[in-house]
């Protein structure tokens, strides 16, 4: 008679490098890419060149302290760990509680966004499709960690060739005083269009958030997080040159596809399957990365008790967490409920992605500030003293873009306010039964 199978433990490892780049890339390289480029032009003109490098800016800090974290303390649901690690339980909990939130509604967003590109060269019903691709999503990461990372990578590959087909077949067209005509213009419109372009950047810290699912973590995962975000800033790059260089930034600024626009100009009658094939592609791949990091929260949370104890549970078989998975598959479901406002959408998704990045900063400047033994096991060796100022940083720019959005929608914040609340109120009640089980035992 077989002896009964231990349950497992620890999360399988099952992520290269070459994964963790895809994951953190791929997070970022989604539906910005073929919405942002058209008000954006019109706020910066030929100057969205420069923005685009300058809005890499606060992403390049984010990574840097990531990074740093990641070479010290490399964890699965990273960002949640250090928080209630080096911060306090009630912070973590608060940050992770409103992301629970935001990553079921970018799931919807990304999923309604698709359907409207893919209906321009199919007819599908909108919630069935939707629907039956958080299946597949779901499926692929309920089976394995390495099987969700490799699909985020093969479907990154064919999204980077199928740019590179965009650009090379634009290059007879490239007009190098797009560069001069950038600065031409002043500093004014350039630094109009930032907080636009920010939106392309958003997510490249994916790849610290399955630590544990590293082989040699504390190399790799910083490695990962800095060639994600050159990769990333290569190819937005490469791609607002090419776009404007074939309509100029007056047509770029006034379309409503403005990828699908340039690419006619240079592959005609080709250039609908292309720029609909390449943002199926972004779009899948941007939803697959979101749904791991949705998984790995919740299971974190369950493993640390601050929500019920199964969502901790790990597959005996697949190494993954399984009932995580399922319980954030029927979050993503319901919200097909949401109403369709992609601008109060967008905000309920932001807001929370900020306030993660500030928690984040605050656990490294207590790292680096209160915790020399952690601090010493960082692989990336900055001095305490630039390790905080980098995090001070971090946290002031991840506030401010947070507040940005507050005059063009309020709502967004009364529905996180809302919710932060409840969130908390479940907080206090649960700990408050551990204490009296704790008197009572």
């Amino acid at each position: 008679m077989s002896e009964p199978q231990t349950p497992p433990t620890t999360l399988k490892h099952g992520v290269g490098l070459i994964d963790l780049v895809m994951l953190g890339s791929g997070t970022a390289i989604g539906a910005a890419i073929f919405s942002v480029l058209g008000p954006a032009t019109a706020l910066g003109g030929s100057g969205i060149l420069i923005a685009t490098g300058l809005a890499a800016v606060p992403m390049v800090i984010f990574a840097i302290v990531y990074a740093y974290m990641a070479s010290a303390l490399p964890k699965t649901a990273a960002s949640y760990v250090w928080q209630r690690q080096l911060t306090t339980p009630t912070i973590a909990f608060a940050v992770v509680w409103m992301r629970i939130l935001s990553n079921a509604v970018v799931m919807i967003v990304l999923g309604r966004v698709l359907i409207s590109y893919l209906s321009k060269v199919i007819d599908v019903p909108p919630v069935p499709t939707v629907l039956g691709l958080f299946t597949l999503i779901f499926a692929i990461n309920f089976v394995g960690v390495k099987i969700a990372a490799r699909a985020q990578t093969v479907m990154m590959i064919l999204l980077l060739a199928v740019f590179a087909v965009f650009v090379a077949s634009g290059a007879s067209h490239f007009r190098p005083q797009l560069l001069q005509e950038a600065v031409a213009g002043g500093w004014a419109p350039i630094l109009a269009a930032i907080p636009l372009m920010i939106q392309l950047f958003l997510g490249i810290e994916t790849a610290t958030e399955v630590g544990e699912e590293v082989a040699n973590p504390k190399t790799t995962v910083p490695l990962g997080v800095f060639l994600a975000l050159l990769l990333t800033v290569v190819v937005y790059v490469s791609i607002a040159f090419t776009a404007l260089s074939l309509v100029g930034p007056e047509t770029l600024a006034s379309s409503k596809a403005p990828l699908l626009d340039a690419a006619t100009v240079s592959l005609g009658p080709w250039a609908t399957p292309v720029i609909v094939g390449a943002a199926v592609l972004a779009l899948t791949k941007s939803m697959n990365a979101i749904f791991l990091v949705f998984t790995r929260f919740l299971y974190a949370m369950g493993r640390e008790g601050e929500l019920p104890a199964a969502l901790g549970k790990i597959h005996p078989r697949f190494g993954t967490p399984h009932v995580a998975t399922i319980v954030a598959f029927v979050l993503t479901c319901a919200c097909v409920l949401l109403p369709s406002s992609l601008l109060f959408l967008l905000l309920a998704v932001n807001i929370p992605t900020m306030m993660k990045y500030a928690g984040s900063c605050l656990a490294a400047f207590n790292m680096a500030r209160r915790h020399p033994d952690l601090h010493a096991q960082a692989r990336l060796a900055f001095s305490p003293r630039l390790a905080q100022g980098l995090a001070i940083v971090g946290m002031v720019l991840a506030i401010v873009i947070a507040a940005l959005g507050l005059g063009a929608d309020w709502r967004p914040y009364i529905l996180l306010l809302v919710w932060l609340t409840i969130g908390l109120v479940y907080y206090r009640l649960r700990r408050g039964r551990h204490v009296s089980a704790k008197v009572d035992g």
